[in-house]
């Protein structure tokens, strides 16, 4: 078994908690310590599980870290901050995924999900809850798709872009980094970097700040 700090303390947090209940259900796997949220500090457990403190998470640097929080780009700075620290893969045993799939650090693939063949997933991605995801499909570091979205073959996600809850994207579709995509939307031709996009199909509604 190995040790396993969840960051954050989130709702997001607390179901990631949840994965790594029933991913040591199928296959005993990792020890979770706990939460450790730098901002929270209302109590000393959630669902069960302790608030680490600073002192003792930065005491513990063998255990393995996964970044459970659903802003892109504040998992990006969270992950430039704890750079040298080992980062967990957590993939949900009740999945269908091909063994031709390349998955990076830090990603987190959630229940009912389906990846099928020749995906890149880049580090700290999370695919959530009942995703499909094509062949030949680019998803580059912290791409964040929420749940019950379906791309398609071919398809490439640039870093730090969400996909909202219902989307769908159809195949041959590029999706520039730094973007959102707004919930049910579908998208059937590219869209640029530092957008949002929401629609049917979807069109880009206003630039996002450049960071």
């Amino acid at each position: 078994m190995k040790d396993l700090i969840i960051i954050g303390a989130g709702g997001f947090a607390r179901e990631v908690a949840w994965l790594v209940e029933e991913i040591n259900e199928h296959n005993p796997t990792w020890t979770l310590l706990g939460f450790y949220d730098e901002y929270n500090t209302s109590s000393n457990f959630l669902n069960g599980y302790k608030l680490i403190t600073e002192e003792e998470f930065n005491n513990n640097k063998e255990a393995f870290l996964v970044i459970a929080v659903g802003d892109s780009e504040v998992r990006k700075e969270i992950s430039n901050r704890y750079s040298g620290r080992k980062f967990a893969i957590l993939i949900h045993p009740h999945i269908s995924i091909s063994t031709s799939n390349k998955i990076d650090e830090g990603t987190i693939i959630c229940k009912g999900s389906i990846l099928t063949v020749n995906i890149t997933i880049g580090k700290h991605t999370i695919i959530n809850l009942d995703c499909t995801v094509g062949h030949d499909v680019i998803l580059e570091d912290y791409s964040t798709v929420l749940p019950g979205v379906n791309v398609s073959g071919h398809v490439n996600v640039g870093e730090c872009t969400s996909i909202g809850t219902g989307s769908k994207i159809i195949q041959n579709v590029s999706i520039g980094h730094n973007s959102i995509i707004g919930a049910g939307s579908i998208v059937v031709k590219n869209i640029d970097d530092y957008v949002v996009a929401v629609g049917i199909p979807a069109k880009a509604i206003k630039k996002r700040g450049v960071l």
